[in-house]
């Protein structure tokens, strides 16, 4: 089968790479000049599947409220008139209870776990390496009220058998020692040994080489202008390039994927969040993450890639804007400063990305409505790195006709119309 698939970030290289692997003919188009150039070019390099958690939770407006009020709060919305985001906004919102908490969060685990396992296999067949580590995740309390929120969180872990324990501050030192001087700060923290860490942007690029290998096309430097469709099936791509058209078409363009569907007709729940890296390079070691850790207070992410340290976080609604935003960096910093502190921040690399993020935390995965060609793999929103290799291997597997490891129905773009 021919199989064309729009977007070679992390989403669609992966995708890709199993299409292949199952002996697809596959083309990706990407109007950047390689893969990863935009969302997975610098997010928190974290993979972290027990880390997998909706935004939409019980107690979410009262706290986003306060969020508003603070000078470095991890929250920003920017006054616009953009009807998408209110209606997005009021999906998130009814989402807001224990009941839905608890299934977004039970089947984004889901999703992340298998994803965990798929890139423990992919790396163990292809030898990838990308500035990877597999220490384990620990998020950090810095108040009680946090610490007694994470025992909710425990249930759930729990329930989906996933290993994690509760650390004290003398715990927590032991297996971040970059953190002692910052011990007087924490309460607790949340260690999940089997989250890990990496670089998504060389990650992707080296597996679109191997991709390559298989006998994938990337057609990069190329703009998607449009999906030609009959009633019921997808009938060609038009590009900068020309009309291209294959048997199956898979739309991996994250936050851009709505844009895309508007014309058929589909509405995708998929808004773009806007996040704001720093890539720091390492000056000492002895105050710096030995793996990767998550200010719950700023929510903020502060990995260990190499020899340079990810400081990623904050959220922004502010449509398709790509502006780096001066007043986002200072959390960042901040968050940095008060735990580690072992890296130049005034050689920092400042960076900003658009996650495409659902009401309800789950990526869209499956066919799209009625073209029964035409497929979905999007809006995995922070989670992208995360929940790739996961999602690439069910949507290939779908794709072929095999049965998926995993359930898969509650991921389709379906659940919005029930």
């Amino acid at each position: 089968m021919k199989v064309i698939v729009l977007g070679a970030g992390v989403i669609g290289t992966t995708t890709a790479w199993y299409l292949a692997k199952q002996g697809h003919e596959v083309t990706v188009i990407d109007r950047q000049p390689a893969a990863a150039m935009e969302t997975s070019f610098a997010n928190a390099g974290q993979v972290s599947p027990g880390y997998s958690t909706p935004w939409a939770m019980p107690g979410l407006p009262l706290k986003a409220l306060g969020w508003m009020l603070k000078k470095n709060s991890p929250l920003v919305i920017r006054a616009r008139l953009d009807l998408p985001m209110l209606r997005w906004m009021t999906q998130l919102l009814a989402n807001c209870t224990a009941h839905a908490y608890d299934v977004n969060k039970a089947r984004m685990l889901r999703v992340a776990e298998y994803s965990r396992d798929c890139l423990t296999d992919l790396r163990a067949e292809t030898g990838l390496t990308y500035d990877d580590r597999q220490k384990g995740l620990i998020q950090l309390f810095r108040t009680q009220a946090q610490l007694d929120h994470a025992r909710d969180d425990m249930r759930l872990l729990t329930e989906s058998n996933i290993p994690h324990d509760l650390l004290d501050v003398p715990q927590i030192v032991a297996r971040e020692p970059g953190l002692a001087h910052a011990s007087h700060l924490l309460k607790g923290g949340l260690y999940l040994p089997g989250d890990e860490s990496g670089d998504a942007h060389m990650f992707t690029q080296r597996l679109s080489q191997k991709a390559e290998e298989l006998g994938v096309t990337f057609q990069y430097e190329t703009r998607i202008e449009g999906l030609d469709a009959s009633a019921t099936e997808i009938m060609g791509v038009r590009t900068s390039a020309g009309r291209i058209t294959g048997d199956a078409y898979v739309l991996a363009l994250g936050s851009y994927s709505p844009l895309m569907l508007r014309p058929l007709g589909i509405r995708l729940p998929v808004y773009p969040v806007k996040g704001y890296s720093l890539t720091v390079p390492l000056t000492d070691e002895t105050r710096a993450p030995t793996s990767t850790v998550n200010d719950e207070t700023y929510k903020v992410a502060i990995t260990r890639l190499g020899d340079r340290i990810r400081i990623g976080g904050t959220a922004e609604l502010t449509g398709y804007n790509l502006r780096l935003s001066p007043d986002r960096r200072p959390t960042l910093e901040r968050s940095f400063s008060d735990l580690f502190g072992g890296g130049d921040l005034g050689r920092a690399t400042y960076w900003t990305g658009l996650r495409p993020n659902t009401p309800d935390g789950t990526p869209v995965i499956g066919t799209a409505g009625r073209f029964g060609n035409l497929w979905l793999n999007t809006g995995h929103g922070t989670l992208g790195w995360t929940m790739a290799c996961g999602s690439g291997q069910l949507l290939a597997d779908l794709i072929t006709g095999r049965r998926p490891a995993i359930p898969h129905l509650d991921l389709s773009i379906d659940r919005y119309s029930a």
